[in-house]
């Protein structure tokens, strides 16, 4: 059983522990001055990453472990330059009965079940039929939808759990439906619409079984294009069953609309917002530029409450900042926290 998580290091400064972890990275390194050759990893559980090092015996580990192994570890936590590390001196792969996935897996705190109905219960209020269908192609879809529940947002950022995408995605759908009314020049389906399948691509570019990581097509494809051709394929779909319901009622067929998936499909290609941060179009249209903004707020806001934790569980006072936030190139500061400490 797994006593000592990685959130809980500062309780264990200096001391010898005795834990399982699951390997995110591994390497061999070399030490400064060609004085040889070290083991670099970094561990994880489901509160967080942190770095280890061995600096002797380690080649039989190298030989047996990879990049989500699980393993058992003997070693001291300390900390370096700001962040907790652990030293290991002993280290071999853990029997699958030692292990608990639940322990190795962050998973989200909210009721996946309850977020898939209210997140359709918004897709049931679309006034466009066109739209709700199309988003109802992706959801009920068996290769999509039960994936859309419980797969990441990210592999380390923002959303990086068990359920994570839905998670973010209702609350961009909650933030979308909280804005829309101030900008009058915004679709509220259309809006709605690239709000739930803007991601949905991640159902395929991260893999999620023992540790998060990414898929050969995450790597070479991307979310961004493979939902792209993941819209593609939805609304080839519906025309077919347009054509099919038209000519058994004798009709014209009633197809998709190539301007609304022209929108729908610049919503996906430019919610990154800036070339440089992988979109391959910017945002052109009221709800493409709505969606980019909403969609990096609401990223950014996660990332803020774990950093905020992360401050708390190393035992940071409230007048100090932060560690450094790589992803946002800056320092972060809990004012709520400070401003309490006042009263």
């Amino acid at each position: 059983m797994k006593e000592f998580f990685i959130a809980d290091a500062a309780q264990f400064d200096t001391q010898n522990i005795t834990s399982f972890f699951c390997i995110a990275t591994i390497g061999v390194r070399e030490r400064k001055a060609g004085s040889g050759q070290y083991l670099a990893l970094t561990l994880a559980d489901k509160t967080g990453q942190f770095e280890a090092r061995m600096w002797e015996d380690f080649a039989e580990a190298v030989q047996q472990c990879t990049e989500g192994s699980y393993v058992k570890v003997q070693g001291q936590v300390s900390k370096y330059q700001g962040k907790f590390q652990i030293t290991l001196n002993k280290m071999r792969l853990a029997a699958d009965s030692e292990i608990d996935t639940a322990d190795f897996v962050p998973t989200t705190q909210f009721d996946v079940a309850e977020m898939n109905a209210e997140l359709r219960g918004y897709v049931d209020a679309f006034s466009n039929p066109q739209l709700r269908a199309l988003v109802l192609a992706f959801l009920d879809d068996p290769a999509i939808g039960p994936a859309f529940l419980v797969a990441p947002a990210a592999k380390r950022l923002h959303h990086a759990w068990i359920g994570g995408l839905l998670e973010h995605v209702l609350m961009l759908v909650r933030v979308c439906l909280a804005t829309v009314p101030f900008y009058p020049e915004v679709d509220p389906d259309l809006l709605l619409t690239g709000a739930i399948l803007h991601d949905v691509g991640k159902v395929r570019e991260l893999s999620w079984r023992s540790s998060f990581n990414y898929t050969l097509e995450g790597q070479l494809i991307g979310h961004i294009s493979i939902a792209q051709g993941l819209l593609h394929e939805k609304i080839a779909v519906l025309n077919a069953q347009a054509m099919k319901a038209g000519e058994e009622a004798g009709t014209a067929p009633e197809l998709f609309p190539d301007r609304l998936r022209m929108l729908v499909e610049h919503m996906i290609l430019a919610h990154h917002g800036k070339l440089e941060f992988g979109s391959p179009k910017l945002p052109m249209t009221p709800e493409a530029m709505l969606l980019s903004a909403l969609d990096d707020l609401e990223a950014k806001f996660q990332t803020l409450r774990m950093e905020f934790a992360a401050s708390k569980s190393a035992g940071k006072s409230a007048e100090e900042t932060t560690d450094w936030v790589r992803s946002m190139d800056r320092n972060l500061f809990n004012s709520r926290e400070y401003l309490a400490g006042d009263k």
